[in-house]
């Protein structure tokens, strides 16, 4: 089959190279499974470069999560067990933590489904208790991870502020439904987002950015706030000053997904039930910017990495349905 590996690591354009190699196979409570769609993750950029908090061994197929077909003929979403990822003809997952592919989504956007709004929901109900009628800011608000917490927060009443850079991603924000709209490159975002709430700041902040995102975040957060720190697209992991959270009176919530699927996986089932009726009803839906073919997934990655895509890429291999 065919798979993109890593032999080494670096900038995901320069290390990642097409081969034939060996299909999977699968370990004791693994399944095999054919690769229908990949959808690109940040994690992938920084497993590539060597930044990710997982390290598989070398050489590895990148790709976290995948819409797959069982033998049987089911389709699935699935995280591939590493070093066995997503951009490949075939990969290998546990079993126990296969979820059933909604109905009313096609590969591409099922394969989009699960770690962005798995992780959104997570952070908006369970760390954040966003509650109808409050105010969410959400950084990033086109791309892959912030499109999903926009729809979800729409989804659970709140009024959805999006920070985005620049005009084609300010306007994919209007369409996912934000009710307003900040370009950080034309716009000053504390002001703006201080002139939106009439001085009294976003009720909780979902910040997949870092750096200067996260300093404004801590300018614009209202009266018992929550910032939800997501993760660090920016590169820049930010000190947090805790007598500032102290002086005004606001939370900091950090959010791993990944450790429900250990800690508590019945959550991660409840979450997709939870996922699934949103998408039936309409309520959500993957915003699937681009559909590559297995052999432009290198390029695909790299654009990620670089900050130059919205929504989600998919990446869908030679024979599969998207």
């Amino acid at each position: 089959m065919q798979a993109w590996q890593v032999h080494e690591n670096g900038e995901p354009s320069e290390v990642m190279r097409l081969e034939d190699v060996a299909r999977p196979v699968p370990g004791d409570g693994q399944v095999l499974l054919k690769v229908r769609a990949a959808n690109i993750n940040f994690p992938d950029v920084l497993m590539c470069r060597g930044h990710y908090q997982v390290r598989p061994p070398l050489p590895f197929t990148p790709g976290v999560e995948i819409c797959g077909e069982t033998e049987d003929g089911r389709r699935v979403i699935a995280n591939p067990a590493l070093p066995h990822g997503g951009f490949a003809e075939y990969a290998v997952a546990d079993a126990a933590a296969l979820l059933p592919t909604p109905d009313s989504l096609d590969d591409a956007e099922a394969a989009a489904l699960h770690v962005g709004y798995q992780t959104g929901w997570f952070g908006l109900h369970r760390r954040a208790h966003l509650e109808a009628g409050e105010t969410l800011l959400v950084h990033a608000a086109a791309g892959g991870v912030g499109s999903a917490a926009v729809q979800l927060g729409k989804a659970a009443g709140a009024t959805v502020i999006g920070v985005v850079g620049g005009a084609d991603k300010a306007a994919v924000a209007r369409e996912l439904g934000c009710d307003v709209v900040v370009d950080r490159r034309s716009e000053d975002v504390v002001a703006a987002v201080k002139e939106a709430t009439g001085g009294r700041g976003a009720d909780v902040i979902y910040d997949p950015v870092g750096g200067d995102a996260y300093t404004q975040s801590t300018k614009v957060v209202a009266f018992e706030g929550r910032i939800v720190v997501v993760g660090f697209a920016s590169g820049t992991i930010p000190s947090p000053a805790l007598n500032h959270a102290l002086v005004k009176n606001y939370s900091i919530l950090g959010l791993h997904w990944g450790l429900y699927n250990t800690k508590n996986p019945k959550l991660v089932q409840h979450c997709h039930e939870q996922l699934t009726e949103l998408a039936a009803r309409g309520a959500i839906k993957p915003l699937i910017s681009e559909r590559v073919p297995l052999a432009g997934a290198a390029d695909a990655v790299q654009r990620l990495g670089d900050g130059v895509t919205t929504g989600r890429i998919a990446v869908v291999p030679t024979g599969a349905q998207a």
